[in-house]
């Protein structure tokens, strides 16, 4: 039979013939063919000119050292309780030293695979050289291979698979003379400088053990749910019986072909001496389905089930990374070969109680296609404890139309979308400027519906977004009352008075606010600073408004979120990450007076938007949002250990969700205060199980009351005097129903707050005017005398003065329907 002649490692052609020659020449210089070679294969030596110089020329041009790569190892992604998350490999492999590994296993695969291994140098001579004779014609050399030249294939294929060098994988895999002889050298070489078991144990760690085990601890835990070290007789005989060819006896897909194989090295290893027969009777009495354990070990975020999008998030933290390698496929390596243990902060239990509580409000592939997203930040140190949405991991199919790899939380940098419009939780931005510019909580601000022409906005920093602005109106049942205190319009989330406040103030100041807590659009851009923006046109993340509200739990300290908190490499060394950077960016005093706010959101006060979010026994804050049309609705809610935002809507596009069914029940608004802030409850209250009750800081008397100031003494000035007095100081004045006093007519008889009384500077003072000095009454007619007439129709003589009008109105909230359902 004719045959090519195969090319050499170094380039030259090489003939069969001269292949034979470099054989024995190999033979002969590795000083292992001895008397062997000399009485057996004389003839063959003479036939081919003896063992020529070109032979050993081309012997010597094969290389002999074998570098040798790290294996791939799997990578494992752990909880802050050390429980595993997720797995990543590109080979799933468990690297595992010697004396981790069952004596049982290596005496299975030495008795099968090399019975010779502790004897010879690298490679088996007897059984290469009958290789030789036997499939020279056909250029071919089969069997024969010792461990050490195993191990050495396996490496080369490993190399080129880390590398990605198909090439290289090619050359390592091909049926050739040519690369049993490039084996046998490096074989050599090898045993020149590495000991036995070294050698042993790189091939117990190397090897294919199964359709995607490599390596013999990964095959213990998935075939047996065991440890390589724990491996029985019966056990070790199926894993070495496996190597030769993984497909054909694996043990799931062809049990009895694999028990007959395991039964085969279970009879080399009796013949071996390495067992006993009566070990031997044991072991082969087991079924081979008695024996096995399947322990599946999914690749990826899949596996990670209800974390599956924090798990998400991590994979592209590490992706994005520079520290971690030059370029995004350097970091993927990294992932899937490096074998990373890769610690996180996600909390179990309370991720846990995200999953389940948002899928109690909006249950998964809901016929409503409405979604939602929970992100639960630890406030003072950036952890991200949870990270839960109502939908399945993975790609979308006719049985599960909702299933995505989109992480609703984030914005596109961590695998989510643009983000949502946030609704009127952006109002806490607007309030902390408010106080940070030296306003009160008691300032009074109009309320009702006006006009904010383009002229009238401040926005220093884009002078371009200026507009006008007459569009905006209050919620739906919410009274249009002309003043409202800051603290009202707060609670009550009146969007008229926000307007109001952003009007008199920079745009700028608030966005900076907004962007100093670290929120950003969801596509990492800038946020816009239009006037619009007071009412939550920019669209933010879940994560992004949780960690911002973490910023005014933890008294003003914004901290970057991060989800690892430690990486060790497969040596076990700890490499560097990226921490979270703490930067105190609201002063403590205005961030009391804001937490004060939002605690009045959070209560039980009828007209408190926040009203579902209130916790049992424990202090809360937090601020609804509703976007145009009941779109996207929010709650961001937090007390001083936890920070939590809840958004639902769709994903896709701004559909209303107003009237739709959801979890089975039609509603009629779908507000923040709705399911939002339901979820949020019950969620926190979950989450903040066994914790101890910790207070809010006392807001300031300056941030409540603001610079309070005494009102003037203006009884018994003319009221036109008085009333200008009342507002030069600062005052509005209004006029109440004049009443007898000892003052003239026309002079004030008594002011609402009453004078010296330290007020906030802007409230308005009721001026109560005198009638003058009451009239002498009448003595009583005598007895027998008739009483003066009435007015008739039982008015009671019509003449009694009635008191002093009422200074205060009714309370706002006073006008709400009973079933609203607050914003």
């Amino acid at each position: 039979m004719s045959m090519s002649p195969a090319p050499s490692s170094s380039g030259r052609t090489v003939k069969p013939m001269q292949l034979l020659s470099m054989l024995l020449a190999f033979l002969l210089v590795a000083g292992l063919g001895g008397v062997l070679t000399a009485g057996l294969l004389m003839p063959a030596v003479g036939a081919m000119g003896t063992v020529s110089t070109a032979s050993t020329d081309l012997f010597e041009d094969l290389p002999s050292e074998l570098a040798i790569p790290e294996p791939s190892e799997q990578s494992v992604i752990l909880a802050a309780d050390g429980s595993t998350i997720a797995t990543f490999y590109a080979e799933n492999r468990i690297v595992v030293g010697l004396d981790q590994i069952s004596q049982h296993v290596r005496d299975a695969v030495v008795a099968v695979e090399d019975r010779r291994f502790y004897d010879h140098r690298g490679i088996d001579p007897e059984g290469m050289l009958r290789a030789a004779v036997n499939n020279i014609a056909g250029g071919q050399l089969e069997g024969a291979s010792t461990l050490t030249q195993q191990y050495v294939k396996n490496v080369l294929i490993e190399a080129g698979r880390v590398s990605g060098d198909d090439q290289a994988i090619a050359e390592a895999t091909e049926t050739s003379m040519g690369r049993k002889l490039r084996e046998a050298r490096l074989a050599i070489g090898l045993e020149q400088r590495v000991p036995k078991d070294d050698i042993l144990e790189g091939y117990l760690n190397i090897a294919q053990f199964g359709p995607s085990q490599y390596g013999v601890e990964a095959a213990a835990r998935h075939y047996f749910n065991t440890s390589a070290a724990d491996l029985t007789i019966a056990q070790s005989a199926m894993l070495a019986g496996i190597t030769q060819s993984p497909a054909r006896w694996d043990p799931v897909r062809n049990p009895e072909k694999a028990q007959e194989r395991r039964n085969v090295v279970l009879g080399t290893m009796l013949d071996q001496d390495f067992i006993t027969r009566a070990e031997y009777d044991e072991a082969v009495a087991i079924p081979l389905a008695d024996m096995l354990d399947i322990q599946s070990a999914p690749n990826g975020c899949a596996a990670a089930a209800t974390a599956a999008y924090f798990c998400e998030y991590v994979v592209k933290d590490l992706l994005n990374n520079e520290s971690w390698g030059k370029d995004r496929a350097e970091r993927q390596q990294m992932l899937y070969r490096g074998g990373l243990v890769i610690h996180t902060t996600l909390d179990r239990a309370k991720q846990q109680a995200a999953y389940e509580e948002v899928t109690a409000s909006v249950p998964v592939n809901d016929p409503s296609g409405v979604e939602m997203a929970m992100s639960s930040v630890e406030p003072g140190s950036g952890k991200i404890l949870a990270m839960a949405q109502n939908t399945n991991y993975g790609n979308t199919t006719e049985t599960d139309p909702s299933a995505t790899k989109v992480n609703l939380n984030v914005g596109l940098g961590h695998g989510g979308g643009v983000g949502f419009q946030s609704g009127s939780t952006f109002k806490v931005f607007t309030l902390i400027e408010w106080l940070e510019t030296g306003h009160s909580l008691s300032d009074m601000v109009a309320s009702n519906k006006r006009s904010f022409p383009r002229n009238t906005w401040t926005i220093s920093c884009a002078p371009e977004y200026k507009d006008n602005y007459n569009n905006a109106t209050n919620v739906e049942g919410v009274p249009s009352a002309p003043m409202m205190s800051v603290l009202e319009a707060t609670r009550m989330s009146v969007n008229l008075s926000y307007i109001e406040m952003a009007n008199q103030m920079d745009m700028c100041g608030i966005i900076d606010n907004a962007e100093k807590m670290g929120l950003r659009l969801g596509n990492g851009g800038d946020l816009l600073p239009n006037p619009a923006a007071v009412l939550g046109t920019n669209t933010v993340t879940p994560l992004g408004m949780a960690n911002a509200f973490a910023t005014l739990a933890a008294g003003g300290t914004y901290c970057t979120p991060v989800a690892i908190t430690a990486v060790q490499d497969r040596d076990g060394n700890d490499v560097t990450v990226p921490q979270s950077s703490c930067t105190q960016v609201i002063e403590p005093d205005v961030v009391n007076g804001v937490n004060h706010a939002l605690q009045q959101v959070v209560s039980p006060q009828r007209g408190s938007t926040g009203i579902r979010a209130v916790l049992p026994g424990r202090p809360a804050a937090g601020k609804t949002g509703t976007a145009n049309d009941d779109a996207h609705a929010w709650f961001v809610g937090y007390t001083p250990q936890l920070a939590t935002a809840v958004w639902m809507g769709h994903s896709n596009a701004d559909i209303s969700m107003m009237g739709s069914v959801i979890n089975g029940v039609r509603n009629r608004w779908v507000y923040g205060g709705s399911f939002p802030a339901q979820t949020w409850q019950r969620y926190t209250t979950r989450a903040l199980e066994g914790q101890p009750v910790e207070q809010f800081a006392q807001a300031s008397a300056r941030q409540v009351f603001g610079n309070r100031v005494p009102v003037p003494n203006v009884v018994g000035r003319p009221v036109d005097q008085a009333q200008a007095i009342l507002q030069q100081s600062g005052f509005n004045v209004s006029l109440g129903t004049p009443v007898p006093s000892e003052w003239q007519a026309g002079g004030v008889a008594a002011t609402s707050p009453a004078a010296g009384a330290r007020v906030t500077p802007g409230i308005t003072v009721t001026i109560v005017p005198s009638s003058g000095p009451a009239t002498q009454p009448a003595p009583p007619p005598p007895a027998d005398a008739p009483a003066p007439g009435g007015d008739g129709e039982g008015n009671g003589g019509g003449n009694g003065g009635g008191g002093p009008a009422p200074t205060s109105v009714p309370r706002p909230e006073d006008f709400f329907p009973d079933d609203f359902p607050f914003n």
